[in-house]
């Protein structure tokens, strides 16, 4: 085992030493603590000086502590997966280089959470087969190819690729915007992730007031049940505000 460090999960506002439980990232299953400076304070476990494994277990575990502090703390800082310092000193040092800027973050993060939406449509021939019908140019190639046979045809199926790909994107932004259109005027904040799959047409993260999360909900189970025949909309949160924190 190589020399301890300090592991980070997150930034709160207290003076106060914490003690989160046993419920620290690895195996060890280390007590969360705090390490802190004037009124700021990180939230901390011990760990080996050592690039941490990117794991699904190791990232649950760094967001439940997360989230343990979430339910205590109206403002929580959360940190990169994988930051490990070297000392307490290093941790309080920091706190105080960074004293201001921390505070006017957790001032602007008050009380809100990030909401996570996921839009993929359900039939992904069907929307296909609307890119060809939409697109007089996609469509006309592609009946060039069905009749000829030739070498030729593979140079035009190259192209119609690309047109195919070009068209999908821009029907994702407009399917986006539908959804975005809905949501946006309950966020203090939105951010576009890219979508990871040719179904999905839209991953956002959305940055909202606690105050206005219901508000937030009742908006995604109408849309949920307008766009169900042709979209399945996936919902999560309320998360730690990764998206609005660097």
């Amino acid at each position: 085992m190589g020399e301890e460090g300090k592991y980070i999960y997150c930034i709160i506002e207290t003076r106060q030493e914490r003690n989160f439980g046993p419920i620290g990232i690895g195996s060890g299953g280390d007590e969360i603590l705090t390490i802190s400076y004037d009124d700021l304070s990180m939230v901390v476990s011990h760990h080996p000086m050592t690039k941490l494994v990117v794991s699904r277990e190791n990232l649950l575990a760094h967001e439940k502590v997360i989230e343990q502090a979430m339910k205590e703390f109206d403002s929580v800082l959360p940190v990169r997966f994988g930051t490990i310092a070297a000392s307490a000193d290093e941790i309080r040092n920091l706190l105080d280089r960074r004293h201001r800027e921390f505070k006017n973050l957790l001032k602007a993060m008050d009380h809100k959470v990030e909401l996570g939406v996921k839009g993929v449509w359900k039939n992904r021939e069907l929307i296909f087969k609307e890119i060809v019908e939409e697109n007089k140019e996609i469509k006309r190639a592609k009946e060039k190819i069905e009749n000829d046979k030739s070498r030729k045809s593979i140079s035009i199926k190259v192209e119609v690729g690309k047109m195919v790909e070009q068209t999908l994107k821009k029907k994702k932004e407009k399917e986006a915007e539908k959804i975005l259109k809905a949501l946006k005027d309950t966020a203090v904040d939105y951010k576009l992730n890219k979508p990871i799959s040719d179904e999905m047409f839209m991953n956002a993260s959305f940055l909202v007031d606690k105050g206005r999360e219901k508000e937030f909900d009742n908006i995604m189970d109408d849309l949920s049940d307008q766009y169900k025949n042709r979209t399945k909309l996936m919902y999560a949160g309320p998360l730690p505000v990764f998206n609005f924190v660097n």
